[in-house]
């Protein structure tokens, strides 16, 4: 295993607070009350527009309408609330000192993401990222994935993506990643689903990530 490449959202940092929040921004704006108080954490997974659309439910036009500035009101708020997960800045020292390179392969808007990298002090960390709009495709698709291992300048065989979501695993399925690994303490609204993912391991923190990396 020569690189690692982590989803973002939900595997490294926990920021549901900061998505959710952002659509009590918006709703306060427009004079409404606010309601992401009703919805789990893991609603993140579907980034901004599965949160307008859970925000402004009888609204079949929210996200053509609302989008734009709900990604204003998030870019204001990114790192208000966000936090590591517990026991990723050991990981990530750890695969420092072991000489293991990684990077960001995130459906985040890159932008967004490398702004969010500058709030926690992680732009030195992280030298290669790809975003969700970085290239034409996204995950699932392999695409972002090879991209990152180009810029990493590793082989897609000697790497291992691990995310929250199965478009993750199948990204790195797809992709030919030596493992994939499936960060069951992230975003999931349906945790049985997991182990039908296909990743080669499940974790339920970062901590146990750690110590399985570390074995590979």
């Amino acid at each position: 295993m020569n690189a690692v490449l982590f989803d973002l959202d939900g595997t490294l940092v926990d920021t549901a607070a900061d998505l959710l929040g952002t659509l009590d921004d918006l709703r306060a704006e427009l004079g409404l009350a606010p309601c992401a108080a009703n919805f789990p954490p893991a609603v993140a997974a579907r980034g901004g527009r599965g949160i307008l659309m859970l925000g402004f439910p009888d609204d079949p036009d929210v996200v053509e309408r609302l989008l734009p500035r709900y990604l204003q009101c998030y870019a204001q708020r990114l790192a208000q609330l966000s936090r590591p997960y517990a026991g990723v800045l050991e990981m990530l020292d750890e695969l420092d000192a072991r000489g293991v390179r990684y990077a960001i392969v995130t459906n985040k808007p890159e932008r967004l993401a490398r702004l969010l990298l500058v709030e926690l002090g992680w732009s030195a960390r992280f030298a290669v990222l790809v975003g969700g709009d970085t290239l034409s495709v996204r995950k699932p698709a392999a695409e972002p994935v090879l991209h990152a291992c180009a810029a990493l300048g590793v082989a897609v065989g000697d790497t291992v993506m691990v995310g929250d979501d199965e478009r993750d695993v199948l990204a790195g399925r797809a992709a030919g990643c030596r493992y994939t690994v499936a960060a069951a303490y992230g975003y999931l609204e349906d945790p049985q689903q997991v182990s039908g993912w296909g990743a080669d391991r499940i974790v339920g923190s970062a901590r146990e990530l750690a110590v399985v990396l570390a074995a590979w």
